[in-house]
């Protein structure tokens, strides 16, 4: 099944080139393949990629891309000083609030932080820091995960 597949976002693009320069230029991303579509895969983090592709006018009132930060106050300087603006949002519901661009959700141990963006074709891009405790539990998560699909298959891992 899927549970071992690497995923990645597809994200539209009214303008393509206008959508690598943001992604290569404000991200610091690096484009690793094109294709005559158009579209682009951009290489991020950890192995993880992005897909860009060309088409007319969409919208998405929700986050379509998150990366996982370790600082989210530096993070959030290096892209402000590159133009980026940060989105505040009050949406109590969810129980998120920003100040001064940022959302703290959760408390003490399981305290997580996030801040939204825009990238330069309005898809909703969110920055998450998670507590140390938080990405243990991922962390064991994972690991569970793979001990399950290697007892699946009948491989050790």
């Amino acid at each position: 099944m899927l549970g071992d597949k690497m995923a990645y976002p597809s994200l539209p693009a009214v303008d393509i080139k206008r959508a690598r320069k943001f992604y290569e230029e404000k991200l610091g991303l690096k484009v690793m393949m094109e294709d005559p579509s158009p579209g682009i895969m951009l290489m991020a983090g950890e192995g993880s990629m992005i897909y860009i592709y060309q088409r007319g006018a969409t919208k998405a009132d929700h986050t379509v891309l998150q990366f996982k930060v370790d600082d989210l106050d530096a993070e959030m300087k290096e892209l402000r000083a590159k133009g980026v603006k940060f989105e505040d949002y009050n949406i109590p519901a969810m129980g998120i609030k920003t100040v001064n661009g940022v959302a703290t959700m959760g408390s003490g141990m399981d305290m997580m932080k996030a801040a939204w963006f825009k990238d330069s074709e309005g898809n909703i891009i969110a920055l998450d820091q998670m507590s140390k405790a938080v990405m243990d539990k991922v962390k064991m998560m994972d690991k569970s995960m793979d001990m399950g699909m290697s007892q699946k298959s009948g491989v050790k891992k």
